[in-house]
């Protein structure tokens, strides 16, 4: 059944992708006490990694930031899977933000707007969240940013 936030995702002309299988020994998320953990996303697009690379070495800010927005709409495919229902968040709570830059990039904080800037463009100010945003000597599969998610729910 159709909500609130899938008439906002469609007015915002955002498609979700498809919630990724895990590609190691872990479940894509967990329901505790009326919390949703999302294991670490990364910019997976409907099977096929959209990004790989060293941020400010081959991948661009501009690119990193797209990254980080694409793992947060497979944030949002996770919850919506594991919810059948984005109505049922309540609000995001954290966001651990991960990039892997090279040595001496420090704007991870901006890398991981991407995806807080769409979180709060989603949900309003139920979209705003504490946050990580560190810096990594590599990440899964090549990425440049992976993200997780603490999500409070209905």
């Amino acid at each position: 059944m159709a909500g609130s936030i899938d008439a906002r995702l469609k007015e915002l002309g955002i498609d979700l992708p498809e919630a990724a299988a895990p590609v190691a020994n872990y479940v894509p998320y967990v329901i505790d006490h009326k919390q949703l953990w999302v294991a670490g996303q990364v910019p997976f697009w409907n099977g096929a990694v959209k990004y790989t690379g060293v941020v400010g070495q081959d991948v661009s800010i501009d690119q990193a930031v797209d990254a980080a927005r694409v793992c947060a709409l497979n944030i949002l495919a996770q919850a919506k899977a594991a919810l059948g229902n984005l109505d049922n968040v309540v609000r995001i709570i954290k966001l651990g933000g991960f990039v892997n830059g090279a040595p001496g990039f420090t704007d991870q904080p901006k890398v991981i707007n991407g995806a807080s800037d769409l979180l709060v463009e989603i949900f309003g100010d139920k979209g705003l969240h504490a946050r990580s945003a560190v810096g990594s000597a590599g990440l899964p599969l090549g990425v440049p940013v992976e993200i997780d998610a603490v999500i409070a729910i209905a």
